[in-house]
């Protein structure tokens, strides 16, 4: 009895101890927080956005990442006083209802200095709607939380510059482009956080596929799954009232299409890997998809004694000639270490179409990457239905393994892939698919080996010993 009744004292104890701690003491020591919402903190990127479903935790995020940047106490960040960042909302009542709640949540009375109000009365501030905040700063000045709302149209967005933004939902493109001015002189910080809803927009050209290749842009998508705070009862019967296509945006925080994504299989966390010294041995094969006006791609890739894939490198480019192209072939290639075939040329794969002559010369595309070095083979299987189904067996074999691994350094493939889907009479859409057709041309020329049981040790011995003599013969 006495050994309950001490038990039952510290359970008080806890539950007393926890109710003293303000929310972001809770968030803090981790009491409150997830593992997808860490890695938005822990990014060193400079813009960052979370695509989450509702209640996934995603405007936690950035409510606790505008505290931390205010008071200069970000775990994550360099950090400094006298911040100044604006919350950028929908309206005026999506700002009091989310945002501007959500961060006098998190943000300790002790430390606000001043709040100023653009409708209601300070005192009742949370029931109006604020202008800005004053923030008692760590380091001793005075920071500054300013509150925007997307219908004050663009003009109410100039002129100011800013630590700064963090974009409650997806604002309009002109506000974002203004917004990303007023960040510039300061090397600020921009974060939104959203459930797609609105299909495809600019947030996912210029965010999700990253179309202009910013390094400094990442996202990471939150899922009810990744909140382990919901309750599991609660979770289906949310998806029990929602339509399928209403369950990838508001569980996945998925971008809604017509037809959907021609490879579902494909999962960044798991197909985008960080680069590594490659073994010579892996070294297989460039595929090549030609283009002089549109963007001609190539790729190395590599094959592990596993039958795994890891294309390793990247040219992309376009409006440039063959003597150009051919010229970025070779300088990869030496830069690699890439194996030689007779006559000390480069081998690879590319399109068909390479036989045809081009307006500019009587000679073939495949003849002309040849006199550059460069022996191309044009023999390839171009049937768009089988590679697709090829490409999707490497990236979810039937245990549900991967088998393909892009290098993170191949941002074109990585776009592609994320952005490639369904249109009408069940084609894919002929949009930016050129690094997916010569990925396609390379995975066929191996698709017997998906057929084929697992290699033996004895095997992958000897196929690494015939690797090693065949490159010992190269040289």
């Amino acid at each position: 009895m006495r050994q309950i009744i001490h038990k039952i004292k510290l359970i008080e104890q806890i539950v007393d101890e926890r109710h003293k701690k303000s929310a972001i003491d809770l968030y803090n020591t981790g009491e409150i927080v997830h593992q997808k919402q860490m890695d938005f903190h822990k990014c060193p990127k400079r813009n960052r956005w979370v695509f989450g479903g509702n209640r996934t935790g995603k405007t936690e995020c950035g409510a606790v990442e505008t505290v931390w940047l205010a008071r200069g106490n970000h775990p994550f960040r360099e950090n400094k006083k006298n911040v100044s960042g604006w919350v950028v909302s929908l309206s005026n009542q999506v700002q009091r209802d989310v945002a501007q709640s959500k961060i006098l949540h998190y943000l300790d009375k002790r430390f606000v200095k001043d709040i100023v109000m653009r409708e209601g009365r300070k005192a009742s501030a949370e029931s109006g709607v604020i202008d800005y905040i004053l923030v008692e700063n760590v380091f001793g000045g005075v920071s500054r939380i300013g509150f925007k709302s997307c219908d004050q149209g663009r003009e109410k967005f100039q002129g100011t510059s800013l630590d700064f933004v963090w974009f409650d939902e997806e604002p309009p493109e002109d506000i974002y482009k203004e917004c990303r001015m007023r960040v510039l002189d300061k090397k600020g910080i921009l974060f939104g956080t959203m459930t797609p809803l609105k299909g495809l927009t600019w947030v996912y050209e210029d965010i999700f596929l990253n179309s202009g290749n910013d390094p400094e842009i990442w996202h990471e998508f939150i899922s009810w799954q990744d909140n382990p705070y919901l309750d599991k009862e609660e979770i289906e019967g949310l998806k029990s009232t929602l339509s399928k296509d209403e369950l990838e945006s508001r569980c996945d925080g998925r971008f809604k299409t017509n037809g959907g994504m021609v490879y579902p299989e494909f999962d960044e966390s798991v197909h985008v890997i960080e680069p590594f010294n490659v073994p010579k041995e892996w070294y297989d094969n460039i595929s090549i998809d030609p283009g002089l006006h549109n963007p001609l791609s190539a790729h190395w890739y590599a094959e592990d004694f596993d039958g795994n894939i890891y294309v390793i490198r990247e040219h992309y480019e376009a409006k440039q000639s063959i003597d150009y192209h051919a010229q970025r072939i070779l300088d990869i290639s030496r830069s690699l270490d890439w194996h030689t075939g007779f006559g000390g040329k480069i081998s690879a794969l590319i399109d068909s179409a390479a036989n045809q002559r081009t307006l500019a010369s009587t000679k073939s595309v495949t003849e002309l990457f040849f006199e550059r070095g460069i022996a191309v083979n044009p023999n390839v299987n171009k049937d768009l239905f089988s590679g697709i189904s090829v490409v999707k067996s490497y990236l979810k074999t039937a245990d549900g393994k991967a088998r393909l691994f892009i290098f993170k350094t191949c941002p074109n493939l990585i776009r592609e892939i994320k952005g490639y889907f369904w249109g009408s009479g069940d084609v894919p859409v002929k949009r930016d698919d050129h690094a997916l057709d010569e990925l396609r041309y390379y995975l066929m020329s191996k698709s017997q080996s998906v057929k084929t049981p697992p290699k033996t040790l004895v095997q992958k011995d000897k196929a690494r010993l015939y690797r090693k003599i065949k490159q010992q013969i190269h040289l």
